[in-house]
Order: C-alpha cells, then structure tokens, then sequence
C-alpha cells in the first residue's frame, strides 16, 4: 500500500459562459426545482444517470466538447440563463415567510442536529424516514427563509447500498463516498487553513473536518472524523452511518452533539434555540452548558440547566424502545469524567442526568437526558404525542397521562422535492400560482378541482408507465449483476403491466411493519393478481438493518413469492431502496399500501408523498393516517385496534383478511369502475378529495412554521429575556427554580371545600382551598380546580385545569376560590392542585413539582 506525498484537488474546466453551474451544482436547491436538474440532464443525460443524479459530478466527468457545444447552443444558453435568474431571485428574495412576520436577522440563530440527513441520492448521508424528514425540514427551512443552520455527520461509507443474493437474502456492500465529487465543500478559516473541530473522546482527542452543504438559503455544517491526526479507531469513526458496536455509536454521538456546539463556536453562530431531532445529539445539551458556565463562572450546573433548557427542543421519533439509544455505565464511565468534573457534578449526578430504569437495572439514556434538557418535547403526529404520553409517564409520576408535557407537531413532506415534474406542471396550469411558494394555504387547493379529469388522468398513467419501465430495467440490472439465467432475465422485460392497479409497499423493513401481510393468504393473492378483467400488480422496497435478521428473513420471503409463476408477472421487489426509486414508486403507484402494527407507527411520510402525485392510502390507522383519514380520501385496515403482545398472530390474521376485503370489494372495484370514456371518475374524484383536504396540511412549510411559532420564536425571547445583562433575569429564574424545589414540600393543602354534591347541566360548582405556602406566596404557584371523568377505579382520568385566585390570608394560610360549569351529565371527579408558576416557566409540569389535595380534606 503507497501513501501519497501530497494530495491536490482537481476542479472542472469550465467554459466562461458556464462558470455559474458551479455554482448552481454545490447548491441544493436543483434537488427539487426541475429546471436546474433538468439543466444538467440535458448535458448529458447518461451521464446524469450513471452519477446518480449528481451535477458537482457531471461537471467533473463531462467532455470538455459537450460543454463547448452547450456554449453554441442557442436553446441550451437561453435555459441556463433563466435558470440563472430563477436561482438569484430565489437566493435574493426579501419577502420570505420569515422575514415578511419578524423581520431581518444577521446569522442563522435557530441550529437543528440531526444524526442522518436525506438530501438527495448521491448524498448517501441517510437511512430513511428521519433522514428524509430532516431534509425535507431543512429544504422548507430555505423556501420559508427561517434563520435556521443544520448540523450533522458526514459519513465515508454513507448508508449501505443493497443487494440480494440467489436466495433473496440483503447483502451489504459499503462504496467509499469521494467527497470531492459531491455537493459538499470543505470550510476553511480566514487564514485559508481548513477548519479542524476538537472533541475529548475517552483517553483521545478527535480531530474532525467541517464541510458544508448549501441548501437554498439555508446551511448543513457537518463533522467528519477522517483527519490524520486520528488513532484508527477514531479516524474510522465517521466511516458508517448506524455502524459498528455501542462504543462506536456513543462515540459518533459526541461527536455529533459536542462537536457540533464546538462547531457553532468557531463559526461564530450563537445557539440561541436548539432542535434535537431525535436524542442522538443530546450530548450537545451538556457542552452547551458547559460553555455557558465558562462564560458566567458564577452560574452552578443546574443554574445554566434551567436557563438553556429553556431554549431547546427536542422531537421524539420512535414509540419502539429497541429504538432508543442507551448505553451501559461502562461507556458513560469510559467518556465523560472530563465533563462531569468540568460540570461540577460527581459520576453518580452525571448518570442521574439519562438513568432509566430497565427493571433489575439502570441504563443511560439519550431520550430522558434529552427530555430533562429540553422546555419543549413533541412528537411527530397526533397518536404519537399520546403514545409518547403514556410512554414517559414513569418520569412524571404525579402528572395525569393527557398533561405529560409532551405535544406533538405532525409531520410533512417537500412538496417540490417528492412532487413529479408532469404533476407540477399540471398545478402550474391550474392552481393559484401561489402553490409553488406558499402550498400550506387551503384555498389553493380549492381549484384542484378545475383539473380535468383526462388530463390529470394522463399524468398518473405516464407516471405509472414509467414507474413499469423502471422497475423493469431495475429488475433485469439485479438479476443480470447476480448471475441469474438468461432466460429469467429475458422475462424481467415482461413483468408488470402499465395499465393494470399499482400498488407500493416502501420502507424500512422492520418486523412490525409487517412487509409479508398481504402474502397470508397465497391463494387468495394469485387470484387478485391474475383477474384478466382487473389485474392488481405490487412493487415492493425496502432495506433491512444489518444486524437485523428477521428483517432480512422477510425480503427473502417476498422475492420467493416474487418468483413464483403465478405470481412472477405482478410481484416485484426492488433492490437498494433510496430517494431515487422513492420518487418513482411515489409518483406512480395508484395506491399506497402501509400496515404496520398500531401504534408503533410514530409518523411515516411516504403516503403523505402519494397524495401530491394523484395517489390513494390503503394503510393501518397508524402515525399520519390516524388524522388523516377520511373514507372519502383512502381506506382504513382495521378500526384502531391495539392488540396485545401475545395476540399478534390473531392480529395478523384479523387485519390480512381485512386488507384482502378491502382489496377486492372496494379498491379494485373502484380503479376499474370506467366510463365510455375507458377513466375511472368515481377514483378521480376520490383523489381530488384527498387532494383538497390533505394537501395544504401535510408540508413542511406548514410543519416548519409550527415549530417555529410554537417552539423557536417563543424559545428566543426566553433566550434573550434571560442572559441579558450578563445573565441577571436567568440568574433571578434559576435561582427561584431552586429554592422552589428546595422549599415545596412545605407546602400543604390543608381544607378543600365543595359547593354541593349535586349539580344540572350548565350549573356552576364553586369550590374554596386553604393552603399553606410555607415560605411561598401566590405569585411563586399557581392553584388550580381539577375535574373530569373517573375511570372504572374511580380515578381522575382527562381533566380539566381551572385557575383559581388567592382570595384572603389568615394564620398563614391562603384561600383560594374557583368555579367549574358543566356542560354535560355524569359523575365528575374534583380536586385542587398546586404547581409553580413563573412568567420564565415554559410549562410548570416539566419541573416534577406538583401538589395533589389529599381526599381527606374534601368538605360540602
């Protein structure tokens, strides 16, 4: 093996005239407007393909004739130069969503980690879902002009690339990504150095690179630990996304999350408001204190804790424990007595900081610490905030299920990024122009109902025809690469049928995602498939984790399907599932099949994607679905049934044979329900109902703008209320936060009287509490008359909180009065409880400190 002496960066030749599709190839933004990538596919179109879609890479591998000729072509320069002025108008905008409601900003103050992010196809710096989403949040971050940076990893190996075996069984081949050629460009210092990141790992010092993605508007920084300066096993350690053991995972976590604040610091960005998607940079937390101690010496730990936790979010994305990340005290153990000493804390407060129970033992958790470190927790729809509840009651113990502080922001989709050119085109014609810039406004969906039906029609069927043509060269180039017979590659060209009901089925190949439901019933599919009058066809993709054997177990037992001659022609199964293959089975699959087991579902997104491109769901009412359903927009595989563990097989059974039903008695039927005209209306029009009333809904620009209405604006007027003037206001917070606690169990509450017993509909009932503060006063609680139902135990269950006000003092104690109405009959429950109240509180049951009235001082 020869080390090089010197290593030189060699950069494209490019003509003058052409000097900006540098320029416009480095930035993001042609991964969703067609025309930039349409720019670079008409430089050569082979070449677009064989780079995976990659313009940085054209330019490096193009004839220099090719270019010269794109020079003397009239057509080709008139394009460029719209392009050209397409992208600085975009770039120069200053009526943004962001500034036209709060006005300019100098940096970026709003900074989003995330473990994986999904960009495009050749940017393999993703797995999946939570990939994907934090692209897309990123690409809607740049549309709405959000002051907004992301930071991540950047990985030499990147995700795994997919292939099967004869037997059908995942293998795993890792291609080392040339960095070189892809939209990524080293940061250097003012001195022309490259920027060098260190972070303690253990007895080391890691050394990481910082490189930068322009995405629109917006910047992605990310860490990459291939410096020669690294001990091999750190120098490998950015070397695979979700790779190697526990240790190498808590060591790419720090690096995440540690160096990324050390990143943000030598870039000279503040995080005033920090979003943790997901807790693998939960870490950043602590450094983040860290360096706000060092700046405030006279703060102590919790001090800083309770002011910066203040300014963070944190979005949970699975309800799945095996999904969580934990690690033994071991590793804790091994990594971080710098930090805990630097902290101020002792090695058994820094386990405090994650320790989940597990039963007979206790593991570091990433979730609990980043629930402790952040005033704000969501998840990622509207069933998976309440699984979220009911999941992390145990660390709210006194707090009622409905009021565990975690809410939920539903996720979305980048419209223009998922959406086929053929599809945008028709909105272009059709739609309020508004659409391209603002899709999460209602009434621009309103005239999807002037498309006419032949023209929407022929957009989804060239979509489906070439999603044909793609799964068919994709299955002749899998069967060709692993040795397959000629005569079965010869059918591959016969397989599918561009007319006929498509059906995909896309995702990671987790087992409770049930990827082999619909095969239950064998015979019962070969007879759907083979209806000469209605054929149904399925497309199938999805990669299985590594490590994950009954994963695999089930991809190898749809391509045995897949092969069998009665099914050959109407089964496919794709391989090496990414962004590419995404869109094509997105854009032209007819309906969107999803059945996991609820409520393990936390969102998912892909079947939000069908609902731009004219497609139907057919899904278990899980993660989006659950909102989103309606029998006018799709169908629903069950009721919402949750099973029990043990009743899984039944589950199966119950929920495969309503899936067969559905198939056959209502989705076929209505695909090929046609008119003279040879269109299925009745399906058209089911589409442009879903369409109206889901599309404003489902984006990112409405997600985004949640997050940052409900979450980052608020987030920042704490952060600047509380470290002005050195500090002062968040020094006053969290030292009252403190004494609060120190002090609450002085409290008692010590009579509650009740109006009456008895009560009709629409009347009031008045109750009074006497309570001691102890050495409290009313401004530093809050009161509060609590009622609801009781459940078959007669416990409160879905209350309802009334404030009540301090209304005398005798002895000491205070009595406070309010008053409930109700609104309907049934037995209701009643009590009074006390928690702290500060105008700097985000939300006082965060802070574990709440008081429950005793039943023994209820009085009528």
């Amino acid at each position: 093996m020869i080390r090089p002496v010197a290593i030189v960066d060699v950069s494209p030749k490019l003509p003058p005239e052409l000097e900006r599709l540098l320029e416009l190839a480095y930035n993001m933004r042609w991964s969703w407007d067609h025309e930039t990538a349409a720019l670079f596919r008409r430089l050569d179109a082979d070449l677009w393909v064989k780079t995976n879609y990659n313009p940085v890479w054209i330019l490096g591998l193009i004839d220099q004739e090719k270019l010269d000729a794109a020079v003397n072509d009239t057509a080709f320069m008139a394009s460029f130069r719209q392009v050209c002025d397409a992208y600085d108008a975009y770039m120069n905008a200053t009526d943004t969503w962001y500034r036209t409601h709060y006005g300019e900003f100098d940096k970026p103050y709003i900074v989003y980690f995330s473990m994986e992010f999904g960009l495009a196809t050749c940017l393999q710096n993703y797995s999946g879902g939570l990939g994907v989403l934090a692209g897309d949040h990123m690409k809607s971050a740049s549309d709405l002009g959000l002051p907004l940076v992301g930071v991540g990893l950047l990985y030499q190996e990147g995700y795994f690339q997919q292939y099967l075996n004869q037997d059908g069984y995942q293998q795993e081949r890792y291609p080392i990504n040339d960095y070189s050629n892809l939209p990524v460009q080293p940061v250097y210092k003012d001195n022309g150095e490259r920027l060098v990141i260190t972070v303690p790992i253990a007895a080391e010092t890691l050394h990481a690179y910082v490189w930068k993605v322009d995405i629109g508007r917006v910047q992605l920084y990310l860490l990459d630990a291939t410096h020669p300066n690294n001990p091999p096993e750190l120098h490998n350690l950015t070397d695979r996304l979700y790779g190697g053991d526990r240790r190498m995972r808590i060591r790419q976590e720090i690096l995440l999350g540690i160096g990324g604040i050390r990143l943000l610091q030598a870039l000279n960005i503040e995080p005033k408001v920090v979003h943790l998607n997901e807790g693998h940079s939960a870490f950043s937390a602590l450094e983040r204190i860290r360096m706000f101690m060092k700046q405030h010496p006279d703060l102590s730990f919790e001090e800083a804790r309770n002011i910066l936790a203040s300014t963070s979010v944190y979005t949970i994305h699975t309800p799945v424990p095996a999904g969580l990340e934990r690690f033994g005290y071991d590793l804790i153990d091994e990594h971080f007595p710098w930090l805990w000493k630097e902290l101020g804390l002792t090695r058994e407060q820094f386990h405090d900081l994650g320790r989940e129970p597990m039963g007979d033992y206790d593991l570091f958790s990433l979730p609990v610490m980043a629930l402790k470190m952040s005033a704000a927790t969501n998840g990622v729809s509207r069933l998976h905030g309440e699984v979220s509840r009911n999941m992390w009651q145990w660390m709210f113990p006194e707090v009622p299920e409905n009021e565990v502080p975690i809410g939920h922001v539903t996720n979305g989709i980048h419209v223009h990024t998922w959406l086929s050119r053929e599809m945008a085109n028709l909105f272009d014609r059709y739609l309020d122009p508004a659409w391209r810039v603002e899709p999460s406004l209602d009434h621009i969906w309103h005239d999807v109902e002037r498309i006419p039906d032949p023209e929407l029609w022929r957009v989804k069927s060239q979509r489906r025809a070439r999603l044909v043509a793609f799964a068919r060269a994709r299955l002749r180039a899998q069967l060709e690469e692993r040795g397959a017979p000629q005569s079965e590659v010869a059918l591959a060209d016969e397989v599918l049928n561009p007319d006929a009901l498509t059906i995909g089925f896309a995702r990671r190949f987790a087992t409770y995602k049930r990827a082999t439901l619909l095969f239950r019933d064998i015979d019962r599919l070969i007879r759907l498939v083979n209806d000469p009058e209605r054929p149904v066809q399925f497309i199938f993709a999805g990669k299985a984790h590594p490590h994950d054997q009954p994963g695999k177990a089930l991809i190898r037992e749809i391509v045995h399907y897949s092969r069998m001659p009665e099914l050959r022609h109407a089964i496919v199964f794709l391989e090496n599932y990414d962004m590419t293959v995404a869109r094509y089975m997105l854009q032209g699959a007819d309906v969107w099949l999803n059945n996991p087991r609820r409520p393990k579902e936390a969102s998912g997104t892909s079947g939000m994607k069908v609902i731009y491109n004219a497609g139907l769901n057919l899904s278990v009412l899980d993660g989006w679905w659950d909102e989103a359903y309606h029998p006018d927009y799709g169908w629903a595989i069950g009721n919402g049934e949750v099973y029990p563990e043990d009743q899984e097989e039944l589950q199966d059974y119950i929920e495969s044979e309503a899936l067969y039903n559905l198939l056959e008695e209502d989705v076929i039927p209505l695909f090929y329900e046609r008119r003279r005209d040879n269109m299925p209306h009745y399906w058209i029009s089911k589409v442009k109902m879903g369409m109206k009333a889901l599309a404003p809904f489902f984006t990112t620009h409405r997600m985004v703008q949640e997050y940052a209405e409900k979450y980052y604006l608020p987030s920042l007027e704490r952060y600047e209320r509380l470290i002005a003037k050195n500090a002062e206001a968040g020094k006053d917070f969290a030292n009252w936060l403190i004494n609060i606690k120190a002090v609450w169990d002085t409290i008692q509450i010590k009579h509650v009287q009740v109006s009456k017993e008895s009560l009709t509909v629409g009347e009031s009932l008045f109750v009074e509490a006497v309570i001691d503060l102890g050495k409290l006063t009313p401004n530093d609680v809050a009161v509060q008359l609590y009622s609801g139902k009781l459940d078959t135990n007669g416990l409160l269950i879905d209350g309802e909180a009334v404030d009540m006000t301090a209304d005398s003092q005798s002895n000491g104690a205070y009595t406070f009065k309010g008053q409930i109405t109700y609104l309907s009959s049934g037995e209701r429950g009643v009590s009074v409880r006390v928690l702290p109240k500060n105008p700097n509180l985000t939300d006082p049951l965060l802070t574990g400190l709440i008081l429950w009235a005793s039943p023994d001082v209820i009085t009528n």
